[in-house]
């Protein structure tokens, strides 16, 4: 983990935790990235594990800020999965802001996303998602994990090296 580890900060309530976070996933479900991004620190932190797009002169990897590439992550996901939705199974926190949701996201995609050709397929797949929501009520780290293989596979895509 890195020195900014949800377990290392103190930060909101449970109870407050758990409002905000519910709220992210509220505007997720909305497709209204600004919302998402209001709920965010300016310096929140974005770690999408498993992403990764690959372009003719670099690879783009989803780990930065929340205001850079998560932004540019959550609008091109809505654009290419115009009916994105999320169900939340499962969240839990704790009294220094650290949240951990297990979530499922799907949509059926409309136009390419990243590497991943259209193929007008929906997929469904569940997500972890650990954040942690600091002392003034804003998320400052977000953290997601998923099985891209299961995703690609969803999606009727198949990596050509």
């Amino acid at each position: 983990m890195t020195a900014t580890a949800t377990t290392e900060r103190s930060g909101a309530s449970a109870e407050t935790a758990v409002q905000v976070v519910g709220g992210f996933f509220d505007a997720y479900r909305a497709r209204d990235v600004e919302a998402m991004v209001d709920l965010c620190d300016d310096n929140a932190g974005f770690d999408y594990i498993p992403f990764e797009a690959w372009g003719r002169q670099r690879v783009v990897r989803g780990e930065g800020k929340v205001r850079g590439v998560g932004k540019a992550i959550w609008d091109s996901l809505i654009d290419a999965f115009p009916n994105l939705t999320n169900a939340v199974t499962s969240m839990v926190a704790d009294d220094n802001g650290n949240v951990a949701v297990e979530v499922h996201i799907g949509g059926t995609q409309a136009k390419p996303f990243a590497a991943v050709a259209n193929s007008g397929k929906p997929y469904w797949l569940p997500h972890l998602f650990v954040l942690h929501v600091n002392e003034e009520g804003l998320i400052d780290n977000n953290r997601a994990y998923w099985d891209n293989a299961d995703w690609y596979q969803q999606l009727d895509w198949m990596e050509v090296g």
